[in-house]
């Protein structure tokens, strides 16, 4: 796919900014690979020793929303997409474990997502550990030059298409996640690593030749 939104320029000004309209007449996408959702301790296992060998990996998770002053929720899920399959780790039924702190502990895997500092600070919560290897994508972003901040604004400015956040306020602490959470989900994650991607091709494209214009490919 061919996307022209997002052009590298070395003036930071030329940035496209896109408005709420602009982004809804985007085409909408949604991840369309593998999933594993990741209930039981053998597909824990499975999933660990595969997510040890990726470099990069998008980052996010759900919780359930709290409609009263006061009132707050713990994670519900950790999402990590890996370059050809999304895990989405289900903390109701398998607790925050070992192997996937390792994962959110190794400075040698990038964690890309968005708002990623108050998401580790709420998993700390349930189980301490020492976070290392995240990107928190809104900061690359800003420091390349673009004005729109958010998950849904940043895929489409950037990656030229437009995603759901319909299930965003669903209820993420329920036993069984219904087939429109997962997709919700593992795209979320998805995206946060197709933007990492991108913006790390736009900023070497800025340091080679800092006059040109360039688009992004998908």
């Amino acid at each position: 796919m061919k996307n022209n939104s997002a052009k590298n320029q070395s003036n930071s000004e030329d940035m496209p900014i896109l408005g709420k309209e602009e982004i809804n007449a985007l085409p909408l996408r949604r991840y369309e690979g593998p999933t594993s959702l990741i209930t039981t301790a053998s597909d824990l296992k499975k999933a660990i020793r595969k997510l040890k060998r990726e470099k990069l990996l998008g980052f996010d998770t759900e919780t359930r929303p709290s409609f009263k002053k006061g009132k707050s929720y713990q994670p519900s899920l950790v999402q990590l997409a890996a370059g050809n399959e999304v895990f989405l780790f289900h903390l109701k039924h398998q607790p925050l474990h070992d192997g996937l702190l390792d994962i959110l502990s190794d400075e040698s895997i990038i964690k890309a997502g968005v708002a990623t500092n108050r998401d580790v600070s709420e998993l700390r919560e349930l189980q301490p550990f020492e976070p290392a290897g995240f990107v928190n994508i809104e900061d690359k972003a800003r420091n390349l030059g673009f004005k729109n901040q958010g998950l849904r604004s940043m895929a489409a400015v950037i990656l030229g298409f437009r995603i759901s956040k319909q299930a965003q306020t669903s209820n993420w602490s329920r036993k069984d996640l219904s087939p429109t959470q997962i997709t919700y989900a593992a795209t979320d994650a998805w995206v946060s690593r197709e933007l990492y991607v991108a913006l790390e091709k736009i900023e070497k494209a800025q340091k080679d030749d800092p006059g040109s214009s360039v688009s992004i490919s998908n």
